[in-house]
């Protein structure tokens, strides 16, 4: 049973709250109105439009092409979509490496052009400053560590991250940092399920999980992904719960079916 189920709408308040209640939050991409508009109606408590949709939307094998100015646009059309669940817009990269002013600058642009009513960003003590920078303005940001994708030709692979007991400590230790620099919340991409509990363990926010097993806090996926629209991408972390891709492969060929046969439309479906 849902603890916040009669919430009007979600805030970085209520995802702690869920988090000390033991509630999981619930947390799924999304990139244009219409979808964005069922998630939330559904009762999805954060919707983050992600710079996956670099790859979803657009078709590039990595989130590094996808400009601030295509983030802003997504993430407006969901914002519009939206009642009642917490927006967070990636700060695409390019837009917040190496500069904090840049940095704050972007994560203004996303909040004054969009509506969205926060920002996630990737990394930890090389970023920090960046993030220091924005919450200071008053912008609530969400952390990302684990495995990058931003960086994913310095890692070379999408392989688990941190197996190793260096980059394990300084995961830890990046999410402490994070905390104290004023993160709401972390999510946590393809790490071992153990270190994962030990970093939710470590810290108040919440921390949410993409491949980061089960005692986190809450979880994310991406629309294409949980909706079974990628039929490639198989990855052990992932659950589908349709098959949109034959189904609307089906549905597309009986439409074609039906037209070349003059099956469509009937008398019933004119005027």
């Amino acid at each position: 049973m849902s603890v916040h189920k009669e919430i009007k709408r979600v805030t970085t308040h209520i995802l702690q709250k869920m988090k000390l209640d033991g509630e999981r939050i619930s947390m799924l991409t999304a990139y244009d109105y219409s979808m964005a508009r069922i998630f939330d109606d559904a009762g999805i408590d954060i919707l983050l439009v992600g710079d996956s949709a670099s790859n979803v939307m657009a078709g590039h094998e990595t989130t590094l092409p996808i400009t601030l100015d295509q983030m802003i646009y997504h993430a407006a059309s969901v914002v519009r979509a939206i009642k009642r669940c917490f927006v967070v817009v990636d700060l695409p990269f390019g837009s917040y490496q190496g500069n904090s002013k840049e940095a704050l600058s972007s994560a203004i642009r996303i909040m004054k052009e969009t509506g969205a009513h926060g920002i996630k960003i990737e990394g930890g003590e090389e970023i920090i400053e960046s993030v220091k920078r924005i919450i200071s303005a008053g912008v609530p940001v969400m952390g990302h560590l684990g495995l990058t994708p931003q960086s994913i030709y310095k890692f070379g692979t999408y392989a688990v991250r941190a197996t190793e007991e260096a980059e394990a400590n300084k995961l830890i230790a990046d999410a402490k940092l994070l905390q104290e620099a004023g993160c709401f919340a972390i999510v946590l991409e393809k790490i071992p399920a153990t270190l994962a509990k030990t970093v939710a363990e470590s810290v108040d926010i919440p921390i949410i999980g993409i491949g980061a097993g089960k005692y986190v806090d809450g979880q994310v996926l991406v629309m294409h992904d949980m909706l079974g629209i990628n039929k490639d991408f198989k990855p052990r972390f992932l659950r589908r719960y349709l098959d949109l891709y034959n189904q609307i492969y089906g549905a597309t060929q009986a439409y074609i079916n039906d037209v070349k046969t003059k099956d469509f439309p009937n008398d019933n479906e004119q005027y």
